[in-house]
């Protein structure tokens, strides 16, 4: 017969599963820091010994990482898909920009329309809160505060999709544009009307999603990274006319 004893499972092991599934589903972050060891202890209802084994091995398989004096962290690397290599190859290279565009709005539009479908309340619930902060930003004139709630925003939308190889994808995509690979965001957000109209554009998604519109939510998306592509492409132009002008203007003062 095909049976075999049932063997009682280490606590240890069962905190590595339910840490696992912490991170694979977005829940815990990277660099975020865990509870203090006796803390998370109490939180789990295990030994101290227990959680050390527990996090003894999910730092041998990268996904945690202790700093001196600190404590123990969510591993960095579960955010950077591309290696460094890879990310200053995008940099120098023009085409990427608009590559990334495109990839943002396919996959953006498809987490949407997921987010819409499959989203619970909560999940909307955050993403409108963040929408609430984006007004405030708007209203405090901070580009640097309106563009890191705009990338939350965004991910927020990933998150509530409930594809965990998407949200870790995306993370990483996000990852490579807060480090200013592909373009700078806090510069969208310095000219008034530009600021104004991204504005609009989130609301547009937020209301969409709220609606559980999944269609229009999607449209919506695609009409935000649109408007992106053409802003850059506008950009781009007055940074090469710019650069004529000033050859030409070194030029007359030199005869």
């Amino acid at each position: 017969m095909p049976f075999q004893k049932v063997q009682p499972e280490k606590l240890s092991n069962s905190v590595v599963r339910q840490i696992e599934l912490l991170i694979l589903r977005g829940v815990l972050r990277p660099g975020e820091r865990l509870p203090s060891e006796r803390e998370l202890s109490e939180k789990l209802g295990v030994s101290r010994p227990s959680l050390r084994e527990a996090v003894a091995e999910l730092q041998n398989r990268g996904l945690l990482t202790a700093r001196a004096g600190s404590g123990i962290f969510v591993a960095e690397v579960l955010g950077s898909a591309f290696s460094p290599a890879l990310a200053r190859l995008f940099s120098t290279h023009e085409e990427a920009v608009f590559d990334y565009i495109a990839f943002r709005r396919d996959m953006e539009g498809l987490a949407v329309e997921r987010a819409a479908r499959l989203g619970s309340n909560t999940d909307l619930k955050v993403v409108n809160t963040i929408c609430e902060k984006m007004e405030t930003a708007h209203a405090g004139r901070n580009p640097a505060d309106e563009a890191r709630l705009d990338a939350q925003f965004h991910l927020a939308i990933v998150e509530a999709s409930h594809n965990v190889v998407m949200l870790h994808m995306m993370r990483s995509m996000f990852e490579l544009l807060r480090e200013g690979v592909f373009y700078n965001r806090q510069v969208m957000f310095r000219q008034r009307t530009t600021r104004d109209m991204l504005l609009d554009q989130h609301r547009a998604i937020n209301d969409a999603l709220q609606a559980r519109d999944a269609p229009g939510a999607r449209a919506a998306v695609e009409a935000h990274l649109s408007y992106i592509e053409r802003a850059l492409l506008d950009q781009q132009r007055a940074d090469r006319n710019e650069e004529i002008a000033r050859q030409r203007f070194q030029n007359e003062i030199g005869r």
